[in-house]
């Protein structure tokens, strides 16, 4: 008890540090030469962050389906995006994370011990891909939606693991969770997502899935804010579009989280499947075009002193 009142002290304390840390970074970049971040966030951004972190609560997943609607509407270009997705799915996972972990029992050795290393992986990575150029991001995110639409089509046709009944993990088992983690909070801030493989794994190591979405939502949470941090201060985000994610996400994660308890979501599955799939063909083709095809290459920004 004291550990996982504990874990909800941490996120609301690096939530504080997080929300101080964007106010920061949107006014400077508001008052720089681009003015980028004047305003408010539009009605469809608004719009896409209540959906996604709507059905996010419920088990789909947030980053590969904002990233196939980003790409869809083109709403914030390549080397913005996953920026935009770690600094604007933030808060509403935390949200979701205070949430499980108040409803759902874990072990909380196992799921503090989690966290701590998915955090790390997360802050190694995020200081390297926030200085990523525009094409090894779309590679990335490219391979990222590939694999994400693949445990989607898995779980259609029931050919992922059902899981245990399991809590907790032996030494081993956690001691192999440790390095998957880590590795996961690494992906992360290439806009890899980490809601299905976490699920696969844990459910592959004899964990009940419900046992997986604490551990998930809590890691991702930690793990988005910190790696979140170094696309602030390199400027690599769209403030507007992150900001509709963050206030249009947290009423949809609430909603989902505290009122709606099922939904029939086999067919939106399959839905999400393909426009995942166009997300990653189209992400691909724009990271091997020809020189001087499509959008001119942005410089990677450096860090503003005004939001160190």
């Amino acid at each position: 008890m004291l550990i996982r009142t504990t874990l909800l002290v941490v996120l609301a304390v690096f939530a504080l540090v997080f929300i101080v840390q964007w106010w920061r970074s949107a006014r400077a970049l508001a008052a720089g030469p681009t003015g980028q971040g004047r305003g408010g966030p539009s009605w469809i951004q608004l719009a896409i962050g209540f959906v996604t972190n709507f059905f996010d609560t419920l088990g789909i997943g947030s980053f590969a389906t904002t990233t196939a609607i980003y790409k869809l509407l083109r709403v914030v270009p390549d080397e913005r995006l996953v920026g935009t997705l770690l600094v604007g799915h933030s808060l509403p996972v935390v949200a979701q994370a205070f949430i499980f972990l108040t409803v759902v029992d874990v072990d909380p050795v196992v799921l503090a011990s989690l966290i701590v290393v998915s955090v790390l992986g997360s802050f190694l990575g995020g200081g390297v891909a926030s200085r990523l150029p525009r094409r090894p991001i779309q590679i990335g995110m490219g391979i990222g939606l590939v694999a994400a639409a693949f445990f989607m089509l898995m779980s259609q046709l029931g050919l992922l693991p059902g899981g245990g009944t399991a809590l907790t993990l032996t030494p081993v088992k956690l001691l192999l969770a440790l390095v998957v983690n880590f590795i996961l909070g690494a992906l992360l801030t290439l806009g890899i997502g980490n809601y299905a493989p976490t699920l696969v794994f844990f459910s592959v190591l004899g964990m009940d899935p419900r046992a997986a979405f604490p551990i998930m939502m809590s890691s991702g949470a930690m793990m988005a804010m910190v790696g979140g941090l170094p696309f602030m201060k390199a400027g690599r985000f769209d403030t507007k579009a992150a900001l509709g994610l963050a206030l249009g996400g947290i009423p949809g994660v609430l909603i989902a989280g505290l009122l709606v308890r099922s939904l029939p979501l086999d067919t939106l599955r399959w839905l999400v499947v393909v426009v995942v799939l166009y997300a990653a063909v189209t992400m691909l083709r724009s990271a091997f075009a020809r020189p001087g095809v499509g959008a001119p290459e942005e410089p990677v920004l450096q860090p503003d002193p005004a939001t160190r």
